[in-house]
Parts: C-alpha cells; structure tokens; sequence
C-alpha cells in the first residue's frame, strides 16, 4: 500500500494538481494532508474543497497553523501572511471553514503520527528546525514514523540512541528503507511554496508494505500560481516567492 504525504499547500491549486497527479501515477492508495491548505496562495476555497473530497474517500487531513489562523487571529505572522488569510476567510464558503475548524492537531493510523508541526506541542507550532527539536517530537509521537511539514523543507531524521539522532537531505526519486529498529521523523516538503531555490512542488510516498520512503520534486505551472495571486491582489512578495522557489 503505497501513501502519498502532501504538507504546505498553501492555496496553491496548480502545484496540488501536479502532485496528486505524480502521486496517482506512481500508484498510491492512500493520502495524507499534513496542513496549511490554505495562505499565501490565491486558490483556497479550490483547495480546501479538493482535500474535502480525498477526506471523504478516507485520505487523514491534520490542521496547520495556517487553516487555524482562518478561525483564530494569527497575529504572529507578516503583514502579508495575514492579508493573505483574511482574503481566504472572504473566499472560503461556510462549510469550508468549518472542515478546517474541525482538523485535528495531530493523528495516528497503524504505526505512523501525522502532525503539522511538532507532536510534544502541536498547538504551538513548533518548527522542527534540528536534532534535538526532532527528538522531542519522535519521543512524544510513540510511533516508528513521524510524519510532518510546516517547515517547508525535504528532511529525514532517525533515532539512533535514547538521546541522540541524525539527519540527512534526501535526493528526490531515491527509495529510502526505514526499519522499524528506529524512529524515524520525516519532513515532507512543501507543496505550494518550497523554499530552497527550486520550483518545483515538494511531496512523498510511503510504501507501507516495504517501509521505503521516496521523495519528490514535481515541476508544475509556477507562473500560472503567481498570476493568479496577483489577480487577487495579495501582496506582490507572495507572488515572487512562487516564482523563484524561495
């Protein structure tokens, strides 16, 4: 059974599309949504409305601090961030907002935490930002695989003793095993906005049944996304990020 780990949408349909479409090819059967269906990007209510119907069919959806701040005021973020969740709390229909309101911090299924964030303090939003940030996150999980976004990087981390753990920065289309004699938390990418200098949407599969991890850069209509953010007059800097990857 092979499941497909998409994190950091951000309201950006084209590169959602182009991943699920990659996901379907490489025959996945189960889905997974690790947060922010929403902000920065212009095409929430499409979005949100598309993770509906996978909710339906099964697929488990966490909430990000993204979807949270639709309902919550977020004042922690930039000037355009904010903007950018005030005009999805104008788009978004009424059901739509309450699917997000409804998301879960974090879910478990089989042997594997979904989480946004960090799971020792989802409601926080921790970033997983090192070893030791990823530890306290894998010990709170009690589970062989964590699996999580947020901080719109690809990332594997495994512990390797009661207090120490390594990390790498895995090469896209490469199988990774992850044996169960370890913990392992794994960083999916973003979606929407990846942030390294690439382009290219940010996702992975998981192959339960041979416990290998892969993951993936898929390269979509960047310019279309970008247009349509400045079609809805949302800050020119979100626009630009789409464009350049960062």
């Amino acid at each position: 059974m092979t499941l497909a780990l998409l994190s950091d949408i951000h309201a950006n349909l084209q590169a959602l599309e182009a991943c699920l479409r990659h996901a379907r090819e490489r025959g996945a059967t189960r889905y997974a949504f690790l947060g922010d269906l929403v902000g920065y990007g212009a095409d929430a209510s499409a979005v949100v409305r598309m993770v509906m119907d996978y909710a339906a069919r099964g697929a488990l959806v966490v909430k990000g601090n993204h979807d949270d701040a639709v309902e919550r005021n977020a004042g922690y973020m930039n000037e355009a961030a904010r903007e950018a969740i005030e005009w999805a709390r104008q788009a978004l229909a009424k059901e739509e907002k309450a699917f997000l309101a409804g998301l879960p911090l974090c879910a478990r299924s089989g042997n594997a935490c979904f989480v946004h964030a960090s799971a020792s303090e989802p409601a926080r939003w921790v970033y997983i930002d090192g070893q030791g940030a990823a530890l306290r996150s894998m010990e709170a999980a009690k589970a062989p695989y964590t699996f999580s976004g947020h901080v719109h990087e690809q990332r594997l981390y495994a512990r390797v003793a009661a207090a120490r753990a390594t990390s790498f920065t895995p090469h896209p289309g490469t199988a990774i095993p992850l044996g169960t004699h370890r913990a392992w938390l794994a960083l999916v990418g973003s979606v929407g906005q990846p942030r390294d200098g690439s382009t290219a949407a940010a996702y992975a599969l998981f192959d339960e049944s041979a416990a290998r991890l892969t993951y993936f850069r898929i390269p979509y209509d960047y310019a279309q996304a970008a247009r349509a953010i400045r079609r809805a007059g949302l800050a020119e800097s979100l626009a630009f990020r789409v464009e350049r990857g960062i």
